[in-house]
Formats: structure tokens, sequence, C-alpha cells
């Protein structure tokens, strides 16, 4: 979105790093509801993906995956082994490494979808739109982190997951719990990325814009 120079980008990439930890550790980035972790980290993701691009976003999605990592390896609760190789799978006696999968690929493509989302709808609505396409990519954000995460889970950790919960869903209706899971933790993260990316970048927008212009002169 912007011509930032590489110096830039990775001080932008740093802050934005900093402010992903400090939100993990804090214990803001991750809300823990018994053992549903809601999360709303992708937020400095995709406004960092906007602001310089998919292949920074892509390592702000990166940092977003590692916080996650090592905030469950550190704060566990009962499914926490799928976000981390390093905690016990109930009934073994080690991890499972498909535990990365769970927590880097769909961050790292949080970093990369908005973009792309972002392009395409600045080419099909007018300039005077942008806070709606910027609000639009943020939902994008969070939709790709929870739709991957929970379909990974599904698909790598299925029964000893849903084991694990406080209520297990019945066999045949694992798939159902998901979805009912997308339905309310994925859709109050997808409400706040939409408000937040919308009004952090709007303003971000106006400050940036306003130094260019002064800098200019």
């Amino acid at each position: 979105m912007y011509e930032w120079n590489k110096t830039q980008k990775i001080a932008i990439t740093g802050m934005f790093t900093a402010i992903i930890f400090l939100l993990t550790f804090l214990g803001i980035g991750f809300i823990t509801i018994g053992i549903f972790r809601p999360t709303f980290l992708m937020v400095p993701v995709v406004i960092g993906a906007l602001l310089m691009g998919p292949k920074y976003g892509a390592v702000l999605g990166f940092m977003f995956g590692l916080s996650s990592m090592l905030f469950a390896t550190f704060n566990p609760v009962a499914t926490s082994f799928v976000f981390s190789p390093f905690l016990n799978v109930p009934g073994t006696d080690g991890g499972n490494w498909w535990a990365l999968v769970v927590a880097f690929v769909p961050r790292i493509l949080v970093g990369i979808v908005p973009w792309y989302v972002f392009v395409g709808l600045r080419k099909l609505l007018p300039e005077k739109l942008v806070v709606a396409n910027f609000a639009i990519a943020g939902l994008t954000g969070a939709l790709t982190n929870t739709l991957l995460v929970l379909h990974f889970i599904y698909l790598l950790f299925g029964d000893t997951w849903n084991l694990a919960r406080a209520e297990p869903a019945p066999a045949d209706a694992l798939y159902s719990a998901i979805w009912g899971m997308i339905a309310t933790n994925g859709v109050v993260e997808a409400i706040v990325a939409f408000i937040l990316v919308a009004a952090i970048m709007g303003a971000l927008v106006v400050v940036i814009d306003k130094t260019t212009s002064v800098n200019k002169r």
C-alpha cells in the first residue's frame, strides 16, 4: 500500500512483532474461556500486511504462530497439545509434530490472504470505501485463522482433541462441534477484527498521509 524502504519495513515488522508477543504474554492476545482460547492476534498481522504487503505479512504471521506455540507450551490447557509438539498428546509419551502445522500454517496465511482480498476489493470499489476494504480484510484474516486452525485440528487430531475437551462431542457429531466453535468463537473474532482493523488502519492512513505530506514540503 505504501512504498517503504527495506529499513522501514524491518523496523515496522519489529514493532508489530513486539506488539504480538507483548499481547500474548500479557494474556491479552489469547483469552482463556474454559478450554477455549479465542485470539485477536490476527489484527496486528493483518495491519502489517496491509501496510507492507504479503511477504512481511507472512513474517508477522509466522511470529503469530510462534507466539501461539510458546503460549500453549508454557500456559497449557487440556487441548494445548494441538498447538505445541512439546506437550504430550493424551495417551502417548510425547508430542505430535503436526501441531506445528496447526500453529503456523493458518497464521502465516493470515498475513497473506487479507492483502490479496484488499487488492481485489480496491480494484472493484471506489477509493472512498477504503475503510470498508480494511474492515473486510480484517474479517478475512480472522476467518482464515479460525477456519484453518479448526479444520487442521479436526483432520490431524480429531478424536484425541475431542476427548480432551471438557464436554466431548459424540463421535459422529465432531464435525458439527467444529462448526459450532466457528459460529461462536469464530464469529466473535471476526467481528472484533472487522472493527479494529478498519479503525486502526483508518487512523494510520490519516497519520501517514499527513506525515508524508509534511515531509514533501
